[in-house]
């Protein structure tokens, strides 16, 4: 058995397809995404390899002709989604002819301390012995030691050799600006005005945010599209196949872009927003250069994209106490969802997210009723670690924006490559400011200067001071914002007069408090003007502020549709307002609710896994008959488009008939 953990497009895909035709059987490949199986089945055809698929997206035909040629060796190569293995009586086929290797795809997945869990893949535990004795390679990108760690004990693999190396881009310049985001789309023309930087990857936060930023590139005639889980499979596939193929320029995208997508010649992957995580950002970064050819990542943030991912996180991961809550009124007598109760603030995506969080950690289990019945006491410790994760991941992104040393030489040391060099990379914007594009600096101002000298005498009586204490003493009688003098400790430390080292303690009701101290160098104890050494990123990098080119009736077409799509801007209804449903409305009801059952005791999951309580209200209202009318539901995205899309409307048509 083997982990393996190696950069996107450091070849991780060879690393089983070559041992797989080595062994002489097929090759079993576990893959989270219907795209990449696609895209990698379809190469493997093109080479004259016998290899095939079987996931929701194909008929029940053809998934059984797969079978069949499964079953008498004809393929080299199956990929298949976890949630296959959940459906009864799939493992029990795969194992009337074990694979010679299985391969588990973006295997961080199965981590809850990874970027991207996913409860499904948790199972592949208790199914990896039916496969044996073929060996497991488990591949990611994305892995950091505490999941290199838990990856090999959840999939229980023994002997396991790991080999995690390549983090290093060479050909990466990488730059980080700190910049409002009303200056962001100017910022963005700006890197893509030279054609050397296209074709380019636009990463931004939010749906909204893609659209907008698209539409700034296209009125400055960029050939640039949208990419996100609101557009339909057919223009999401219009926009991937342009870009592709050469005919589109520059994809704006959501996270939902990139997995897969095997276009050597990006030349720039801009970030729009703070990512939520150092493994995200490295996998998104890692889309472009990989023809080895010079490339830029740059990621433009501000300190309000941090509160952004704190509301989601807020509402994604609720706190403990109203988990708590809704454990105790659990007991082994079973009681229905919506009976049970809501400490959640009428919150009703919270609520669902509780539920779900609850599930996910043993807190609570469903009989074949789908009523709730108490789960394990244990639940909670197991919750607050991921929680407490998950913060922990935001704080390490934005200490890596703060982080006056070498961007590469962090990302490696972050995913504990060791067999790097550990040598700066000579080309960040930290190791060389005359790369910058973005980026802008400045001599310091009178106020901050003074700011500087008195940190710095204070330092040559006293060293090694807590950073927030010479603050209270020195910057806020002048009246200096906090933030502006962290931006002046930083730019000491980039300027090799101070280095930074974190300490904490303990306070009076056991907290522990965790601050930064300050200390001098040799070159800062002996300057004796350190603001003349010192300079400090230029405010919003002298851009312009961006034109608004929408009309107020076009903002106002668009806030009349975010409000029907249930987003921000328009109000949406709490548990319980929905209002009494006609007889034909309560047929449908009825008829989604029984489809949703089968479906989630087929996969083996709660019914809330396939879709919530709120999304089924949703399809009931809306009576979607259409792809892009579906993918207009609250709470309908891609992935229920893609792999139920055609059963719902099927439903919803059926009931109206």
């Amino acid at each position: 058995d083997l982990l393996l953990v190696m950069p996107t497009g450091a070849g991780k895909s060879l690393c089983y397809q070559l041992p797989g035709i080595a062994r002489g059987a097929t090759t079993l490949v576990i893959s989270p995404l219907i795209a990449l199986m696609e895209d990698q089945a379809e190469k493997l055809q093109q080479q004259g390899f016998r290899a095939e698929r079987i996931h929701s997206g194909r008929d029940r035909l053809e998934s059984r002709r797969v079978c069949q040629e499964y079953l008498a060796g004809e393929l080299d190569f199956l990929y298949i989604a976890p949630e296959r293995l959940a459906v009864q009586g799939f493992p029990e086929f795969l194992a009337r002819r074990t694979p010679g290797l299985v391969a588990i795809d973006e295997a961080h997945c199965i981590s809850m301390w990874g970027h991207d869990f996913r409860p499904e893949y948790r199972r592949l535990r208790e199914r990896i012995p039916t496969l044996r004795p073929a060996p497991v390679i488990a591949l990611t990108a994305t892995a950091t030691p505490l999941v290199q760690k838990d990856i090999v004990a959840q999939l229980g693999l023994v002997d396991c050799k790991q080999s995690i190396h390549g983090f290093r881009r060479d050909n990466l310049e990488i730059e980080l600006v700190e910049i409002p985001p009303s200056l962001r789309p100017q910022a963005l023309l700006k890197v893509l005005s030279d054609p050397n930087r296209r074709p380019a990857i636009v990463y931004a936060p939010t749906r909204k945010a893609a659209d907008e930023q698209a539409e700034v590139l296209q009125a400055a005639e960029y050939r640039a599209a949208p990419y996100h889980a609101g557009m339909t499979g057919a223009d999401r596939d219009r926009a991937q196949s342009g870009f592709l193929g050469g005919d589109i320029d520059v994809v704006v995208a959501t996270i939902a872009f990139g997995m897969g997508i095997d276009k050597p010649d990006v030349r720039s992957v801009i970030h729009t927003g703070l990512p939520s995580s150092i493994e995200g950002y490295y996998q998104e970064i890692g889309r472009a250069g990989r023809d080895g050819l010079p490339s830029k990542a740059i990621l433009l943030y501000g300190w309000v994209d941090r509160k952004t991912h704190e509301f989601f996180l807020d509402r994604d991961y609720p706190a403990p106490e109203k988990l708590t809550a809704v454990f105790r009124s659990l007991s082994d007598k079973p009681i229905a969802v919506d009976d049970l109760p809501n400490p959640f603030d009428s919150d009703p995506r919270q609520r669902e997210m509780g539920i779900q969080k609850l599930w996910m950690h043993g807190g609570i289990r469903f009989d074949s009723e789908e009523r709730a019945i108490r789960g394990d006491d244990g639940w909670l410790e197991s919750y607050q670690r991921q929680r407490e994760h998950k913060i922990e991941q935001l704080d390490l992104v934005t200490e890596f924006t703060r982080s006056q040393a070498c961007r590469m030489l962090g990302l490696i040391r972050h995913f504990g490559d060791l067999e790097d060099s550990l040598k700066p990379c000579g080309r960040c914007d930290t190791c060389n400011e005359g790369a910058c594009i973005v980026k802008k600096f400045r001599e310091p101002t009178a106020q901050e200067a003074g700011v500087l000298k008195g940190v710095f005498l204070s330092l040559r009586e006293q060293d090694c001071q807590s950073v927030g204490k010479l603050f209270r003493e020195i910057a806020e009688p002048r009246k200096m914002k906090r933030v502006n003098y962290e931006r002046l400790v930083d730019a000491a430390v980039r300027a090799d007069l101070a280095r930074i080292q974190n300490d904490s303690f303990v306070n009076d009701q056991g907290q522990q408090i965790d601050f930064r101290r300050i200390r001098l160098t040799s070159d800062g104890r002996a300057t004796p003007d350190p603001a003349s050494c010192v300079r400090l990123p230029a405010e919003g990098a002298g851009l312009p502020p961006a034109k608004k080119e929408r009309s107020a009736k076009k903002a106002g077409a668009r806030r009349k549709k975010d409000s029907a799509n249930g987003r921000p801007g328009g109000t949406q209804m709490g548990l319980g307002s929905v209002p009494p449903r006609a007889g034909a409305d309560e047929l449908l009801a009825s008829g989604l609710r029984s489809w949703r059952k089968s479906e989630a005791q087929r996969r083996g999951v709660p019914a809330f896994m396939i879709f919530n309580n709120l999304t089924l209200d949703a399809l009931v209202e809306a009576k979607p008959t259409s792809e892009a009318e579906l993918l207009g539901v609250p709470g309908v995205g891609a992935g229920i488009a893609k792999k139920y899309g055609g059963k719902l409307i099927q439903i919803i048509r059926s009931a109206g008939s």
